[in-house]
């Protein structure tokens, strides 16, 4: 568990920044180069390369050197971890929700 739940801070950590959200969406569409995905920012190649690296060394991502060409891949398994996650929040509100809905809709429960 304790494994799991640092694997899940990582990726919340990665996620946090709306440059690395936004690679995530494009790699979304397939794998990209590196130089393709900077020109996309509005910053220098090596302040783009310390988000790929942090996408890389939670999971979100890994790059393939081929050549003098690195390409980004997004890895859907390291998502998967955030979808559980989501699911599982989902599940305990939802649970919430329809226990207070039970308290306020029924009021001979309540009064015992």
């Amino acid at each position: 568990m304790a494994q799991y739940s640092a694997q899940l801070d990582g990726v919340f950590v990665a996620l946090a920044d709306p440059t690395r959200r936004a690679v995530i969406r494009r790699l979304g569409h397939g794998p990209t180069s590196v130089g393709d995905l900077a020109r996309e920012f509005p910053m220098t190649l090596p302040s783009f390369m310390k988000h790929v690296r942090t996408l890389e060394s939670n999971g979100l991502i890994r790059t393939v050197k081929s050549g003098r060409v690195r390409t980004c891949v997004l890895n859907l398994e390291r998502l998967a971890l955030v979808d559980d996650w989501l699911a599982e929040q989902r599940r305990i509100w939802e649970e919430r929700t329809d226990r207070l809905e039970q308290f306020v809709t029924d009021p001979e429960e309540n009064r015992q």
